[in-house]
């Protein structure tokens, strides 16, 4: 067989959208998708396709191809993205079981 270098972002965003899945989490090492990288409280909650679309080209390091699998995922049919804090204990568990949910949601513009 062949090796090959794939992303595991984009792998996750194919996969989630090849199985109609309806939400796909990342996990990461930063709270989600920050305003200003430096500042942890400017934590981006929620935002639509169309927004991560606009502030994609502004967006540095590795938050950027996150986002785009994000867009790719929406864009295969997934209802939802969410980029999580993977340091943090049961931080799946705090998006999937609460109201207010963890770390950055991107969903479908409206």
């Amino acid at each position: 067989g062949q090796t090959h270098n794939v992303n595991a972002d984009d792998a996750a965003s194919a996969v989630a959208a090849a199985l109609g899945a309806h939400k796909l989490i990342f996990l990461t090492d930063v709270e989600g998708w920050l305003r200003d990288p430096q500042d942890d409280a400017s934590l981006i909650s929620e935002a639509s396709v169309d927004e991560v679309e606009a502030a994609l080209e502004g967006v540095d390091g590795g938050m950027r191809p996150k986002l785009q699998a994000c867009l790719d995922a929406i864009g295969g049919g997934v209802s939802s993205a969410h980029i999580v804090d993977g340091r943090v204990a049961h931080s799946i568990l705090l998006e999937l079981f609460t109201d207010k949910g963890y770390g950055t949601k991107i969903r479908r513009s409206r």
